[in-house]
């Protein structure tokens, strides 16, 4: 790999990062709209609690991360 190709992978990279400024003003702005999401729609989500409930637990076990998915008998024996 060539020094130009270097910058330019390097430029490439790092336009796709966003600087911490605007990483805060970003979260500021989600958690604004989060917040005034959940007071105009409180007593639909209020009377429904259970069943988010019961969809968040698929949920977090299908975005959560499989490492932990690993037995502990295979681990001692090693």
């Amino acid at each position: 790999m060539t020094a130009v190709q270097a910058k330019e992978g390097k430029a490439h990279q790092s336009s796709w990062h966003l600087s911490r400024p605007l990483k805060a003003a970003v979260w500021a702005v989600a958690a604004a709209g989060g917040f005034f999401l959940l007071r105009e729609n409180w007593s639909p989500i209020s009377g429904n609690w259970i069943y988010l409930l019961l969809l968040a637990c698929p949920l977090m076990h299908f975005f959560h991360g499989h490492g932990g998915h690993t037995k502990q008998a295979d681990i001692r024996e090693e």
